[in-house]
């Protein structure tokens, strides 16, 4: 099945400090080596038809919006023309996506404060990993809470986004997803499944699997391992001198391209590629594991 990268954070003058169009949106978006977009204005759907008169074949136009409230910011994917948002209920009903936006925003409505009922992933990586932005999220903090609550059982995909308001933003970061075809209901049903790794740019490439006897699993998937030892294995490219470290339930657990475990040590394994100085390059959502017999599906 193949992997598509895409950017489900994207703003336009339409949005408050936005300065691009959608027509210059559209040409940085192909330039970052994106296959997908989102738009997701403030609070309105105007530039929906703008920015589909730009998609073709190469470039899918998601259609959201981005609701902002005193409560904290989430994104809606997967709206029809022109539709509002009224709720996640609403955005359900119609086959979208709620993900929370942001929670660690260093600004009034920036932190999120709604209950996660309701919520089907979270934007753990918005823009650059870290900066002396003043607006720059703390994605150090959503990665913690997200772990955190990975390792409790209280999973939502992580996905990560741009939040372009400015040039030079788009698909920084963006999130790299396996989907059966290049179309809103296919990227989104990866998305809801956690089929997806967060990269730092296009030129991150990352391969993250564990098998267990003839079984393969990749990110997001269930392996029954048989009550075998199972090898976890990350092949990263883009990345030099990069740090490449293991993630379980029991927290960080190894270091390096290959490891060893059973279901019976980890429930799940993550992935997270950082540079020197711990600048986050790449992460993954878990692949779980359980020990009845070999087989691998889906979340």
């Amino acid at each position: 099945m193949p992997w598509y990268r895409g950017d489900c954070h994207v703003h336009s003058e339409r949005s408050h400090a936005g300065e691009l169009t959608p027509g210059e949106l559209v040409t940085a978006a192909r330039a970052a080596g994106l296959d997908f977009i989102a738009v997701t204005e403030h609070n309105t759907s105007q530039t929906h038809e703008h920015f589909q008169a730009y998609g073709e074949e190469d470039l899918l136009v998601v259609l959201g919006q981005e609701v902002v409230t005193d409560r904290g910011h989430w994104l809606a994917l997967g709206l029809g023309l022109g539709e509002e948002v009224d709720g996640p209920d609403q955005v359900h009903r119609g086959g979208g996506l709620c993900v929370v936006a942001h929670p660690f925003a260093p600004y009034p409505s920036g932190t999120f404060r709604h209950a996660l009922d309701g919520f089907d992933a979270v934007e753990v990586w918005n823009g650059r990993w870290s900066s002396d932005l003043p607006w720059n999220a703390d994605n150090e903090a959503a990665l913690a809470r997200w772990a955190a609550d990975l390792a409790h059982g209280r999973w939502r995909p992580a996905i990560g986004n741009s939040d372009v308001h400015l040039k030079d933003q788009i698909g920084t970061p963006h999130s790299v997803v396996r989907a059966e075809q290049l179309s809103t209901d296919a990227v989104l049903a990866g998305l809801r499944e956690g089929h997806c790794w967060i990269a730092e740019s296009a030129a991150v490439e990352l391969s993250f699997t564990i098998t267990a006897g003839d079984c393969r699993a990749e990110v997001g998937d269930r392996l029954e391992t048989g009550g075998r030892t199972v090898l976890v294995s990350a092949e990263v490219r883009g990345v030099p001198d990069a740090e490449v470290t293991f993630h379980t339930d029991r927290g960080r657990t190894s270091g390096g391209a290959r490891w060893s475990t059973s279901a019976a040590e980890s429930a799940f394994v993550r992935v997270e590629v950082r540079h020197p100085g711990g600048r986050m390059a790449a992460l993954t959502n878990p692949i779980f594991l359980s020990a009845g017999s070999s087989s691998t599906s889906g979340r």
